[in-house]
Order: structure tokens, then sequence, then C-alpha cells
């Protein structure tokens, strides 16, 4: 699989102003903004894309103050603003700062952590111990600060949702006796009356085993393998777990064991292959999930789905997948009206939307590096919702890809090529022209 970049041209920016790239991991921040054809361009970091009403708010009035007014979701949980100015650093960290959103200037690139968006409920574990603990001890960490912008943590509720996303370090919650996923009883925080210790499952990249370890020591021993990953990498270069030689990886796979306190010997648990975004729409009364078409969203978009976490359930999660699930707290009634008003909004409520599974990168004119104008070329193309996924992407960097299985989308100077991705292995690709019937036509084959 070829590794996500950046939505954004090389200069970076720091918080005082321009300085020069001198290589190396260029993932953006807060701190360090980059530049590209729209403006400078921000990315915040929400550890598992949790959001209270508040802190969404303050990112709202940040994207207005000092950019184009709208918010952009990634691949990753996170938030992007762009169209900022040049000077607006220093001013934009103290917002965040002042909304608890930046907590340690020297880790907020580090602060990657994706969760189940939709832990604790549907009757599967809660992560929200795991979470606070394992952002906690990152920020704490001075080695955890030079971490690549990349790196990534996943916490998985035993569902297999983020798991499938190939982190360098994964946490699946495991109840009693390997019980986990939506139906299990277990996991983090979900222990009383259990009459049975629990466990957490390790994974390290995208090895096939896992580690049983306490479920309580679950997040140090994240943090552990992380700084374990460092030490392995040395002066590689490396920036993920994927990126070590192979005998280097499996030395780190074996030192993190031991680190670790493993309860045993390693668990055969293939990593899922495709990772399940919630559906869009209702899950019983317990939450509502909506996906934002493109991960672009509109002043008035993102007000309303702030005004109905606060009156309905307080917080919003944002999903790798590009959507917002919100908890709620009311009957069956509530949840429909609240449905209602985000599809009049422009927002996707149900699967069968012509536009569930379609993204794409920036594209042009916002990337100097693309070569069309994705976005307006995927919106061409939305048609009867596909079995697959369909990705555009400007060039060949793919910035925010999915994982899993998906169709590859990509524009060259030949013309548009499509390709059917799955996990490692790519098929055969055609080339359609500079002939938009002919490649909507070839996208919805491809799909279907």
């Amino acid at each position: 699989m070829l590794a996500a970049m950046p939505d954004s041209a090389p200069s970076p920016l720091s918080a005082g102003g321009v300085s020069p790239r001198t290589g190396g991991d260029a993932c953006p921040g807060t701190l360090r903004l980059h530049r590209a054809d729209d403006g400078a361009l921000a990315r915040v970091r929400i550890p598992g894309g949790v959001l209270s009403a508040d802190r969404a708010e303050a990112l709202l009035t940040a994207a207005a103050r000092f950019g184009d007014g709208e918010l952009h979701l990634t691949s990753r949980g996170n938030v992007q603003l762009r169209g900022l100015g040049a000077g607006c650093g220093g001013e934009l960290a103290d917002l965040l700062t002042d909304a608890g959103l930046l907590p340690s200037p020297a880790h907020e690139r580090a602060r990657n952590i994706v969760a189940s968006p939709l832990a604790g409920l549907d009757g599967s574990p809660s992560l929200s111990t795991w979470l606070a603990e394992l952002d906690r001890l990152v920020c704490s960490s001075p080695a955890a600060a030079t971490l690549s912008g990349r790196f990534l943590f996943a916490l998985d509720d035993g569902r297999g949702d983020v798991d499938a996303l190939g982190a360098d370090v994964t946490l699946i919650a495991e109840g009693p006796e390997g019980q986990g996923g939506p139906n299990g009883q277990g996991g983090p925080g979900n222990s009383e009356g259990s009459g049975r210790s629990e466990a957490a499952l390790l994974r390290i990249g995208m090895a096939d085993e896992v580690f049983r370890i306490p479920a309580a020591d679950a997040p140090r021993a994240a943090l552990l393998a992380a700084e374990a990953f460092l030490r392995a990498a040395g002066d590689s270069g490396a920036w993920r777990v994927k990126d070590l030689p192979d005998n280097v990886r499996a030395d780190l796979v074996s030192t993190i064991r031991s680190a670790a306190a493993a309860t045993g010997p390693a668990v055969h648990r293939p990593r899922p292959r495709t990772a399940a975004a919630p559906l869009p729409g209702p899950h019983g009364t317990a939450a509502i999930s909506v996906d934002v078409p493109l991960g672009r969203l509109t002043p008035a978009q993102w007000r309303l789905l702030t005004e109905t976490a606060r009156r309905y359930g307080g917080e919003l999660r944002l999903t790798p997948w590009r959507g917002i699930v919100i908890p709620f707290g009311a009957g069956q009634d509530e949840v429909a009206k609240a449905l209602h008003a985000l599809d009049e909004a422009g927002l996707i409520t149900a699967p069968d939307s012509p536009w569930t599974g379609v993204g794409a990168c920036i594209g042009h004119p916002g990337c100097a590096k693309s070569l069309s104008d994705v976005r307006a070329e995927a919106g061409a193309a939305v048609g009867p919702p596909g079995r697959l996924p369909v990705y555009w992407s400007g060039c060949e960097r793919r910035c925010g890809h999915p994982h899993g299985e998906w169709i590859d989308v990509v524009a060259t100077p030949d013309g548009h090529r499509i390709s059917h991705v799955r996990g490692e292995r790519r098929d055969p690709p055609a080339t359609v022209r500079d002939d938009p019937t002919a490649l909507t036509a070839a996208v919805a084959a491809a799909r279907a």
C-alpha cells in the first residue's frame, strides 16, 4: 500500500513565520504550518477523534478567524484548517491552547491516535480510559516527541475496524476468556462483576501475531512499543514500523514482547483486511452516524453538528473514514429529527446515498502537485453507491487514501488511471483519457 502524504506543497511554515524545509518528516501540525496553493494549512490532532462541543466551537472559530472558514476531516480522524495566513501561527496556537486542543507543544504532531468510533455505544467496550491514559503518557514522554507525524496508534474495541488500518501500534480490547467486539462484555474499564481478569492484545505494525497483556497495562505498553521503535529506527530515517528492514522489525517485536510483559506466547490473529466504517444513520438510540461528502464541512454544517452534539450527547467522534458519530441520549423520535436536519444540511445520513464511499484529496487548485480538480470530477461521476469505496487522487502521492479494498483513481499526464486495490495487492490498471462520460462509466463498473 502506498503511504499517505500530507495534502500540501513542500515548504513548511513555523508559528513565527516562514522557514526553509530542511528535509525529513514534513507532516503539518498546528505549530508547523504548510504552504498550499490556497494558503497555509494546519492539521489539528484529535486523539481518538473525540471532541467536546466546546472544543468543536473553538475549531470553528479558528477556521473563521484565520482560514477559509471550512473544516476538513482527515483519514485519521483529525481536522485540517486551510487558507490560513502565513503569519497566523502564534495566534492560532494560543486559541487552540486555551481550548485544550494543544496540551503539549512538543508532542502536538505525535498525538496520532485513532479509536473505534462506536466503542462503548453498542455493547462494545469503552475505550475512554485507554485513550486518556495513552494521550497523557505520550505527552509526558520526551522520546515520543520525536515520533514522526505519520506514526499511528490505534485503539480497537474488538470489532476490527481500526485494527484494519495498519497502525504502528494497535491495542485490541479483549474481555473474559477472549470475548470482545460489539457483543463482548469485556474491555478496558468494564471489569466489575466479571470475576475474571481481562486482557488486551498488542499488535506491532501489520504483523498477524499479537501479544496478550493485562488490560490495565495496555496504554503504557503502547508507549513502550513506540519508544522501542524509535531506538530500533535509530538514524535509518524510518518513520513507521513498516519502513524498518525485516530483521530489525523482527527484533523490535521480540523486544516489545519482553518490555510489555506479555502473558504468554504470540497469538495468531490476522489483521482484518477491510476497515469497515460505521454505516451512516441511526445506531439504535445510542448514536447517530453521518458521513461528510469529500470530508469537507461548511461552517453551517459544523455548527449544526456541534449543536446536535451539545443537545443530545455532549461530544462528537470524528472517524478515520471522514465521518462523525454523535453519542445519543434520546428516543427514536429525536434520533429521526436530528438525522433529518443533518440530511437537509447536505450530510450523508443513509448508506444508499450516492456519496457513500466516495473520497478525494484536495486536488487542484488547492494543491500545486495535483494534475486536476479531482473533487469536481468525483462529484460529476457520483452515481448509485457501489460495493467498493472509490478514492480520487490528483497525483501519485494519493494523499489520504483509504485502506483495505478500494478503487484507486489517479490523475496522470495521460489521463485517469483506475485500479482495484486489495491491501498490498493491486490489479492491472486501466487508463481513461480525457472523456468524462467514459470516466464515469469506468469508475462505476470498477466499484460494482
